[in-house]
């Protein structure tokens, strides 16, 4: 049952997002609260993300991102991966002034990766609180992570064009680290057990509220099969979905496991005839598939171990086998390890083989069982989208 309720003060809320889909489904439900409650609310991104944000009610405010999101092809360099989130903002923020500064919000939601957005609120000195779909930093980051990038090659000349930028925008925070790294105000989306040294992480700043679904599960729709025993989903996301071998190991590996129905998303690169001819019929091949309503009833998932699938997972409490493809998978995978929910495999080992194995050692263990159990229920009692919606009435004020 929603919680919803009118706001005291109905408020312009701006929520300024990248046109990445794993950045944008965190930030739906809280936009969906806030419209519902009588905001007015305006969501700037590319056009490309528009089929997400028009449920919600918001706005859509359009510009247009010069980041790979239509093929997805990212840098593996974590500096170059950088670059072009800053060439992103420099090219957005034009757009951004043009369409707020005659309509400016009374104040700014945004993502980790809209580095554009605390350039405007700065500069109309407008409240901001950022929207993580990731883990935030901790007590130590800049030690531990920050400066090993700072010794990457081509990081002194990113830092150099981040602080000219900085200079000239309207920002008024001009150190990089803080401006890209330590916002005033934040909102992590996914389960505190997911947090890297979350005891040292500055609860002045930051509040977990946990995965923000909302609805999403009864929006969607997927029937068990009748007659499964068991549901096993595969997925590697929407950026690295391009895996035929991996599926065709996953075909071989879960295909004929008495009582088992397999989920098998592919994405829309991969053709199902690279699969193989005379799929089993318990594998039920998706370009896509609705993931939250699927591990509702799942009995188990292999997943590239994306912060919004692990999040999905733990809140369906479904043992996961991870398989990190890319950015913070593999850290997010050894997270789930450590937390006894998951089993690790790399892509390289994924064989037919060991992935049968792991699956079947997985849903036998009941101390796996347990810890599933109750990690769904903490990220359940974090207070998700309703929790958020109050969190961000809280900076309005009266």
């Amino acid at each position: 049952m929603s919680s919803r309720r009118l706001s005291r003060r109905r408020a312009h809320v701006a929520m300024i997002g990248v046109p990445m889909v794993s950045h944008v489904l965190p930030s739906l439900e809280i936009i969906t609260e806030l419209v519902a409650r009588g905001h007015r609310v305006t969501y700037a991104n590319d056009p490309a993300a528009a089929e997400l944000i028009e449920p919600t009610g918001a706005e859509l405010v359009a510009y247009t991102s010069t980041l790979p999101h239509r093929d997805n092809i990212w840098p593996e360099d974590p500096i170059e991966a950088s670059a072009l989130f800053l060439d992103d903002a420099m090219a957005v923020l034009p757009q951004l002034h043009a369409a707020y500064d005659d309509d400016p919000a009374d104040l700014y939601l945004y993502d980790i990766g809209a580095y554009v957005a605390r350039a405007l609120a700065e500069a109309q000195g407008r409240p901001l609180v950022q929207l993580s779909p990731t883990y935030v930093a901790w007590g130590s980051y800049q030690e531990d992570v920050g400066a090993h990038l700072a010794r990457l090659p081509g990081a002194d000349a990113l830092e150099a064009r981040f602080k000219e930028w900085l200079a000239g925008c309207g920002a008024t925070t001009l150190d990089v680290a803080e401006f890209s790294g330590v916002p005033p105000r934040a909102l992590a989306t996914i389960p505190r057990a997911m947090q890297p040294h979350a005891d040292t992480v500055d609860a002045e700043r930051i509040d977990f509220v946990g995965p923000c679904f909302g609805e999403r599960a009864q929006r969607q729709s997927w029937t068990r099969p009748e007659g499964a025993e068991k549901v096993l989903l595969v997925s590697l996301g929407s950026a690295y979905t391009q895996q035929p071998q991996f599926y065709r190991n996953c075909v071989a590996a879960f295909g004929d496991l008495p009582g088992w129905h397999v989920v098998l998303q592919i994405g829309k690169h991969v053709d199902p005839a690279e699969l193989g001819d005379g799929l089993p019929s318990s594998i039920e091949v998706r370009s896509w598939s609705p993931q939250l309503a699927i591990l509702e009833q799942a009995d188990a998932f292999v997943t590239h171990a994306g912060m919004g699938s692990s999040s999905e997972g733990l809140f369906c409490g479904v043992p996961m086998i991870a398989v990190p493809q890319g950015a913070e998978q593999p850290l997010n995978a050894d997270r789930l390890v450590e937390l006894g929910v998951a089993r690790r495999i790399d892509t390289e080992a994924a064989t037919a083989e060991v992935l049968r194995a792991a699956l079947l050692d997985l849903v036998a263990d009941p101390e796996v069982a347990a810890r599933c159990a109750r990690l769904k229920a903490e990220s359940r009692a974090e207070g998700g989208s309703s929790r958020a919606a109050d969190l961000i009435e809280a900076e309005l004020g009266d």
